[in-house]
């Protein structure tokens, strides 16, 4: 059993609580915008991991307080990480642990691994072009979502013929497109799409609900239960 922290407590914070319990572990501390205070608490100290699922303004430093503190903490919010590397940077200078993902669900990390696997066999296939959509609730702070962001920088990392990525359409032909579209109460959809004159080769995730992103969540806070250094959801995995 793990003493857990649920920093952010909107409907994901909720969803990691309902997992954890049933999971077994016990919830310390919910921490959300009326009591931040609650960072220097005895209960904080004694949590055992931290989970974070908060906004992009407020994770960097929701992240660094439990760096400094020595608890560790996975973070699943997007939006922010433009500061990942200076987050590293701390997480060695501390000997702490933290996990980031764009996207905690094991479906999504299954199609991550398939998307690397098909971009590093369309760098030989120059004839086929990529594009990216992903479709989410119209409460969704950012766009693109970070999932769809992720799922770029593997092509661009695997394909040496892009460069970037960029929203919707642009004629640059080193680019990738990322198209958005917020709807109604939908949880995620993510599709990546490479066409050529001749086919399509498409693989999709579509998540019914947040119960997946939970789970995976946990499953991550019971991997870096005990652990030190920097980790992604391929270690969780065994990817």
């Amino acid at each position: 059993m793990m003493k857990i922290i649920i920093i952010g407590y909107g409907r994901m914070g909720r969803e990691v609580e309902e997992m954890a319990l049933n999971r077994g572990h016990q919830v310390l501390l919910k921490i959300d915008k009326d009591n931040p205070e609650d960072f220097d608490s005895r209960l904080f100290a004694a949590s055992d991991v931290a989970v974070e699922f908060s906004l992009p303004g407020t994770a960097f430093s929701n992240i660094t307080r439990c760096i400094e503190r020595g608890v560790p903490v996975i973070s699943g919010t997007t939006g922010w990480t433009e500061r990942l590397e200076e987050l590293k940077k701390l997480v060695k200078e501390k000997n702490g642990a933290f996990l980031y993902a764009s996207n905690f669900s094991i479906g999504v990390n299954v199609l991550f691994k398939f998307n690397r696997e098909l971009a590093a066999v369309m760098e030989r296939m120059e004839e086929y072009r990529v594009e990216l959509s992903e479709v989410h609730h119209t409460a969704k702070k950012d766009a693109p979502s970070g999932t769809a962001i992720s799922l770029a920088g593997d092509i661009i990392n695997e394909c040496s013929r892009y460069k970037s990525w960029y929203r919707d359409e642009n004629n640059d032909e080193s680019g990738i497109g990322i198209h958005c579209l917020r709807e109604g109460n939908v949880t995620g959809t993510h599709i990546v799409k490479w066409q050529s004159s001749i086919d399509t080769i498409s693989i999709k995730h579509e998540a019914h609900n947040r119960k997946g992103f939970a789970l995976g969540a946990i499953f991550a806070a019971e991997y870096i239960h005990k652990r030190k250094g920097i980790f992604t959801m391929s270690d969780v995995l065994g990817f």
